[in-house]
């Protein structure tokens, strides 16, 4: 069982690279936070201070980055496995 870090309940805040890549690559709001939902396990990013997300739904990796002064998890980006 994976033990997610506090940051893991705290609210969502979607960037504005995400809403365009949500387009592209054809997921709604509704469709990440279920893919977030069936989050499987998460790793530390090559970015620092981001974190991958893996999901089961849409088999899709989800990039984070938590903000520790305003207690916020910004949503980067999000992607198919097999590539962004």
């Amino acid at each position: 069982m994976v033990r997610w870090p506090a940051w893991w309940q705290w609210e969502l805040e979607l960037s504005p690279h995400l809403f365009k890549r949500m387009v592209d690559r054809g997921f709604s709001e509704t469709d990440l936070r279920e893919m977030l939902d069936s989050a499987i396990s998460f790793h530390a990013d090559p970015e620092p201070g981001r974190w991958v997300v893996e999901t089961r739904l849409g088999a899709r990796h989800v990039i984070v980055e938590p903000d520790e002064f305003e207690r916020l998890l910004i949503v980067i980006t999000a992607f198919p496995v097999d590539g962004p």
